[in-house]
């Protein structure tokens, strides 16, 4: 089939998605690409938002191996890049894959490697994960929030807001009313059984004592609370940090995959 009947068409999705699909006759989805805002609440306690974050949004991008090399993706791309004009499009690819070959032949610049675990809710001891999180912390509270995370920086400005249904769950330690660490996990419009963790992060001074044990373990459980249907999270770090990997270990997480960043500049 030519590529030339198949149709670059934008479809309505969760708000703050944009997504496109490659649709052939007879309706056959060849692709799909979309845009999401960057999430910062995986970088670090209360640091300024990386340089990746100011006009800059998450790429995703798909085409069926049937249908690659046809010019679909890049078709796919041109929607995308007409739609976010003046933007940084950052993608996050398996290394060696046909995603990253796809990112260097059209202009993308490596900025960055991540490691990824995966914590499945039927591996995990809920008795045990109970004890974790009823570990008294003296001079330390736990708060959660539930909501969506829309045009949030700081996790600060979700703790102040009132919880609701929605796609997020914050699991927080606070110390004389200030936050000192944070696990925070979001359920995507595209896979709904599996949830994004970010963190946990401690403040600095705060280090040492377990909180980000504490709040990660009480965030799996509040996680299923709020969403049943929720079997999967997915925890990603930029840097190979022992201390992290050791807690994620712990909890019951275990590797998954790596993956490599890469960014555009639109013009």
């Amino acid at each position: 089939m030519s590529e030339r009947l198949i149709d670059i068409v934008a479809v309505p999705d969760h708000p703050g998605i944009s997504r496109w699909q490659a649709v052939a006759p007879p309706g056959f989805v060849a692709g799909v690409a979309g845009l999401r805002p960057i999430i910062p609440f995986e970088h670090d306690l209360l640091l300024p938002a990386p340089a990746t974050q100011p006009g800059a949004v998450e790429l995703s991008l798909y085409v069926e191996p049937q249908w690659r090399r046809r010019g679909i993706g890049s078709r796919l791309l041109a929607a995308v890049g007409a739609h976010a004009a003046q933007q940084r499009l950052v993608a996050e690819v398996a290394a060696g894959s046909a995603g990253e070959a796809f990112c260097v032949r059209h202009g993308f610049r490596r900025t960055g490697s991540r490691c990824h675990d995966l914590l499945t809710y039927c591996d995990v001891h809920h008795a045990w994960l109970a004890e974790l999180v009823d570990v008294e912390h003296p001079g330390y509270r736990l708060s959660h929030w539930t909501g969506d995370l829309s045009d949030a920086t700081r996790v600060e400005e979700l703790l102040r807001r009132p919880s609701r249904p929605g796609n997020a769950v914050l699991s927080a330690a606070e110390a004389d009313g200030d936050l000192v660490a944070y696990a925070v996990a979001a359920v995507g419009a595209m896979s709904q059984r599996r949830a994004r963790q970010y963190g946990p992060a401690v403040l600095a001074g705060h280090r040492g004592r377990r909180l980000g044990l504490w709040v990660n373990a009480a965030l799996i459980q509040r996680l299923r609370e709020v969403h049943p249907h929720v079997n999967e999270i997915e925890a990603r770090t930029t840097e190979d940090d022992p201390g992290l990997l050791a807690l994620r270990r712990h909890l019951g997480f275990h590797r998954l995959r790596r993956t490599r960043l890469y960014e555009l500049a639109l013009p």
